[in-house]
């Protein structure tokens, strides 16, 4: 007997083993290719190979790691593997690779849930029951609820996740797009549906043998219920029911590596596929949707007032300029008289660190990451430059190492300079921060999370992991630090992310509070992103952008796909990206457009060179059959790797 398997490399062929005990479809097993041992995937059982090979070649499987499948050839699952694997043209290898968790199950850790709790089920208003009245009697498998800030979006979904549990036996998927937030909403479910079924959780921060635990509860139909982040979309549920987006905008439901699927795109796969419905909600909805629900493809419902009893918060914009920062004057005072009435501020800044460049003021010379084109930022805890792309770490300079001189300064500030700055000015207060650096200590989140619903924060500071779906009954005050930072970026999008951000951001200020408050401090306050945001604005801001885009030819009135090749040598890198791009132009069928190629925003990255160049048309599968057809004859030059982004989000 021989077992077909594939592996987590860029190839797309299937190799055959001689079997052992345990061998069968569905199972990890390691095994020898060429000079490794890797973890590969049985996708076949047969008796006979399918080509005339000798017998002394055959391998055998080294080790079984599965005592039972974790999916099977002729289920949903497999199916939505071969379908990433194709759309997003990675191999079925990588594709598994990314959709079935790592590690041995564990039996003595499993992941850790709060016990459950009295679970008040607050009463829906009229505008929640309308919205639920509208998702169902629609015919369409797509739903968007479309609603402010504050206005009651997860009791909907929640209540409709309740009743499809309960009428139809199904089984639910809820996504978020930060980690953080699965507590807070796994607390509250739990509670909630724990005498109908159970809850698991998936997501980057458990251990891989967490992960495969939980995995094997949804396997074997114990869970029901499945929250988590991006890679969550993947979850083996039985009867699928419903898909919950949540956020819908957020870019993190991108990936960011081999195979760059987005969450929202497979999500509706797997709701055309397996008969579920998906219902995606945001208060600043993608472009994509707000486009489709303007031209009516897209069934929606508009949420418009908070539940809270809060109301919208007064905006102020600050102009850096004339009140210089980062804390300017009249920022601190908000903060001292919010303290005063016994209220919260949260300051939002999306730089971690202490200072995002160290400068010499006499020659200008910068400290640059030496494998990547970005600054290195200072963080003062540990004394070290970290570049935050590849983790290279140097330390600081007191002397310019160009021209000698000492008048070396620390620029644009970080959330760590933030909280130093505060605790010198408020130093009774109980200041707070969370960011990636605070946030890789075991439950430190949660902790600080439990400590701002108690009252017991006075001033959180924080990025964009504070900036969406956390609830405080006491915050009266948010301040975003400055609202310039990703404006600066290349990127079609740029004004878009950092419109839906303030505007997100802002949301949390006000929502149990009729006087809420929001400052945002800028050096571009005429900007349209800032500009609408402080008008709260957004059908403005979106139609403005919308004829912008269809007046450029980008999305959502056009799909791209972005090619790139990296590499040591950049000139090797350039000479291969050109020769690629003369072999797409000569098989470019009409309505198909080759932008470029040219050097990245982020010309390099972890000492490789990066080039790229991009496909546009109005449909995507044309694009995708000439792409393939060119590779399949395409031999990359050694020592270069070539990525795949279909519908990139990020284009640096």
């Amino acid at each position: 007997m021989f077992a077909e398997v594939v592996f987590n490399i860029p190839h797309n062929n299937s190799f055959f083993y001689r079997a052992i005990d345990g061998c069968q479809v569905g199972v990890r097993v390691r095994a020898s290719l060429k000079r490794r041992v890797l973890t590969g995937y049985v996708i076949g059982m047969t008796e006979t190979l399918p080509y005339d090979i000798p017998d002394s070649r055959i391998k055998d499987v080294e080790k079984v790691l599965d005592s039972e499948p974790l999916f099977s050839r002729d289920g949903a699952f497999f199916d939505m593997a071969k379908w990433v694997s194709s759309y997003y043209m990675c191999s079925l290898g990588e594709a598994l690779a990314m959709m079935v968790p790592l590690g041995k199950t564990q039996r003595e850790n499993p992941v850790p849930y709060e016990e459950p709790s009295s679970y008040v089920k607050h009463e829906l208003t009229e505008e929640q029951k309308e919205a639920i009245e509208t998702f169902y009697s629609s015919d369409s498998y797509l739903f968007y609820l479309y609603g402010i800030t504050g206005s009651g979006k997860t009791e909907v979904y929640l209540s409709i996740a309740e009743r499809l549990l309960k009428e139809e036996n199904g089984s639910v998927l809820y996504l978020v797009p930060e980690i953080s937030l699965t507590s807070q909403i796994v607390e509250s479910m739990r509670n909630r549906f724990l005498d109908i079924t159970g809850v698991a959780i998936l997501h980057s921060r458990l251990s891989a043998g967490q992960r495969l635990n939980e995995w094997k509860r949804i396997l074997s139909g114990e869970a029901r219920l499945v929250i988590g982040a991006r890679s969550a979309v993947f979850a083996p549920l039985k009867n699928l029911s419903l898909i919950i987006l949540d956020e819908e905008h957020e870019s993190s439901y991108k990936s960011g590596s081999t195979p760059r699927y987005h969450a929202r795109q497979v999500a509706m796969w797997r709701a055309r596929k397996e008969g579920a419905r998906l219902i995606m909600g945001s208060a600043t909805p993608s472009f994509e949707a707000y486009r489709m629900m303007r031209d009516g493809k897209l069934p929606f419902y508009a949420l418009t007032s908070r539940v809270g009893g809060g109301a919208e918060p007064e905006m102020r914009v600050i102009h850096l300029k004339e009140f210089p920062g980062p804390l300017s004057a009249p920022l601190l005072e908000e903060i001292e008289r919010t303290h005063k009435e016994g209220r919260q501020t949260i300051l939002f800044l999306n730089r971690r660190g202490f200072a995002h460049y160290i400068q010499c003021l006499s020659c200008g010379y910068e400290m640059i990451c030496r494998h990547c084109s970005v600054p290195l930022t200072y963080h003062e805890a540990h004394n070290i430059m970290i570049c935050h792309y590849c983790g290279y770490r140097t330390r600081p300079i007191d002397v310019c190492p160009k021209c000698n001189s000492v008048n070396v300064r620390y620029g644009g500030p970080g959330t760590e300079q933030m909280e130093k700055e505060l605790s010198r000015r408020f130093p009774f207060y109980r200041i707070r921060r969370l960011d990636t650096d605070t946030a890789a200590k075991s439950g430190y989140v949660d902790k600080v999370i439990d400590e701002m619903h108690r009252g017991e924060v006075d001033v959180l500071i924080g990025t964009q992991m504070i900036a969406k779906g956390l609830n405080f009954k006491k915050l009266g005050l948010v301040g975003v630090v400055l609202a310039d930072t990703g404006l600066h970026i290349p990127d079609f999008r740029a004004s878009e992310r950092v419109f839906s951000l303030l505007m997100q951001v802002a949301g949390r200020a006000g929502r149990f509070l009729p006087d809420g408050k929001v400052i945002i401090q800028t050096y571009l306050a005429n900007h349209p992103a800032i500009a609408y945001a402080k008008k709260n604005d957004l059908e403005g801001f979106y139609l403005r952008e919308l004829k912008l885009r269809e007046e450029t030819n980008f999305p959502p009135f056009s799909r791209l796909i972005r090619v790139l090749v990296r590499g040591k040598k950049e000139s090797r890198v350039k000479s291969e990206i050109y020769k690629l791009a003369d072999v797409l132009r000569k098989n470019l069928p009409a309505g198909v457009e080759l932008l470029g190629p040219s050097t990245c925003p982020m010309e390099m990255i972890a000492g490789n060179y990066r080039y790229h160049l991009f496909l546009r048309a109005k449909n995507s599968s044309i694009m995708h059959a000439v792409l393939k057809k060119v590779l399949s004859g395409f031999e990359l030059t050694s020592g270069l790797f070539l990525e795949i982004d279909i519908d990139p989000v990020n284009v640096t």
